[in-house]
């Protein structure tokens, strides 16, 4: 068995492309149900975002596991694999290990540390449970990077002050006004005429950023006026007008800033709907949603500017330096989170041997209990028979306690297959007694 990923992120394929491998939750099962129906996957998880799209599998040879994987994704996006080879990436066992806790750290996310991720990792572990598409491997592998992200933002200052994909927009959008009015710095937004497109988890820390930057008022259109209202209750501070989605193209027409995030799978505002539109001063589009809210050709809009997730790296550049500093903080946590699920996964190679070693002594330990029970005769009561057991279970038990703890402690392969062969010698332990 081996540990694979494979995948591609805002490093290694552009916006359009990310798009296309999407995977939006409402198909998350069938998806994991194909992958799994490869007999080279073995167990298999998903992580999905608008910056990465990342398989994590194991399977039972690593050149003909990833193959299928490949496969599935060519045949997921539509894309030919020639296509779409230059843009994955795969890591094998410990790189894979190395790979996922620095995801869940935030260590490989496009802002450096953003808290996120940490929850979509989670999700990834809830929706694998609820697919019954993860086996012990992979549940222990994403456990663990779950409680390493926690570690990292707990222990080192990789936390402090983390920013998300949400505050880089508004922090954008702060920047191209400065620059409009000659000045290289981030300037407030209490003037400008805003609208948020959508209610979910990315439109809430969107308001609480621009809360913070000083928004005197917030237009929010979602399909579901009641979920918007919703949302809007949490922000007792901020002015916000709550709207149908239907009545979008009025506050196009108004607004000099607009920020989008939903989960529609086709964009939601085009140039044949922003021409029509009577305006007389620009109209700022920021759009953080993948697949993208915002169509390519909306930049081509007299008046109308537009921006995508990919467009956040001129902001994260700014703060870039500095952060890095933090992520080395981080750096020999992480490793000694990654040797511990390594530690464990070579403990695996003694289980067979330590079940054999324990089906042998319960063998033995039953034969000598019953000779021993029908010695006593029917005057030993069935009270002292239990207690006659349990002392001999208990025995074994603490016969096999160092042995057991010993092979399954870390080592190098080497010490271990040794120490496993005496074991088995000694004993004279049959490996074709296994299932």
């Amino acid at each position: 068995m081996h540990i694979a990923v494979v995948g591609l992120s805002h490093r290694t394929a552009p916006l359009e492309i990310r798009e296309r491998l999407s995977i939006p939750e409402q198909t998350m099962e069938t998806s994991l149900q194909s992958l799994r129906g490869n007999e080279q996957v073995l167990e298999a998880s998903i992580l999905s975002t608008c910056n990465r799209l990342e398989i994590y599998t194991l399977v039972r040879n690593p050149d003909l596991g990833v193959s299928a994987v490949n496969d599935f994704l060519s045949g997921h996006s539509g894309l030919k694999t020639d296509e779409l080879s230059p843009h994955l990436f795969s890591f094998h066992h410990e790189d894979a290990v190395d790979h996922l806790m620095r995801v869940a750290a935030g260590l490989d996310s496009l802002v450096l540390g953003e808290g996120q991720i940490l929850s979509q990792v989670k999700k990834m572990m809830r929706l694998g449970q609820e697919h019954k598409s993860l086996g012990p491997i992979l549940n222990r592998l994403l456990t663990q990077a779950v409680s390493t992200g926690k570690r990292v933002r707990s222990e080192t200052n990789l936390g402090t002050g983390a920013v998300s994909i949400s505050s880089a927009a508004v922090e954008l959008a702060q920047l191209k006004l400065g620059q409009s009015r000659g000045l290289d710095q981030l300037v407030t937004l209490e003037t400008e005429q805003i609208a948020v497109v959508g209610a979910g988890r990315m439109s809430r820390l969107l308001l609480q950023h621009l809360q913070a930057k000083g928004a005197s008022g917030v237009v929010l259109l979602n399909r579901t006026v009641e979920r918007a209202e919703l949302l809007a209750r949490d922000f007792p501070d901020l002015p916000i007008q709550c709207r149908p989605l239907s009545e979008l193209n009025q506050f196009l027409s108004t607004c000099s800033l607009v920020f989008t995030s939903t989960a529609s799978d086709d964009p939601i505002i085009d140039a044949d709907r922003l021409q029509p539109l009577n305006r007389r001063s620009t109209l700022r589009l920021i759009d953080i949603g993948v697949p993208r809210n915002i169509a390519a050709d909306a930049a081509g809009v007299n008046g109308v500017e537009s921006y995508d997730v990919d467009d956040l790296q001129e902001v994260v550049a700014r703060n870039q330096e500095a952060r890095q500093a933090m992520a080395r903080e981080a750096e020999d946590l992480l490793r000694q989170e990654a040797q511990q699920f390594l530690d464990w996964w070579d403990s695996l190679e003694a289980v067979p041997t330590i079940n054999r070693l324990r089906s042998s002594m319960e063998a033995v330990r039953a034969e000598e209990l019953q000779k021993a029970l029908s010695r006593m005769g029917p005057d030993f009561s069935a009270r002292e028979r239990k207690v006659v057991e349990a002392l001999s279970k208990g025995i074994i038990n603490k016969i096999l306690h160092t042995p057991v703890t010993q092979l399954r402690a870390p080592q190098n392969r080497t010490d271990r297959q040794q120490a496993l062969r005496t074991v088995e010698r000694l004993f004279n332990l049959d490996p074709a007694t296994d299932s």
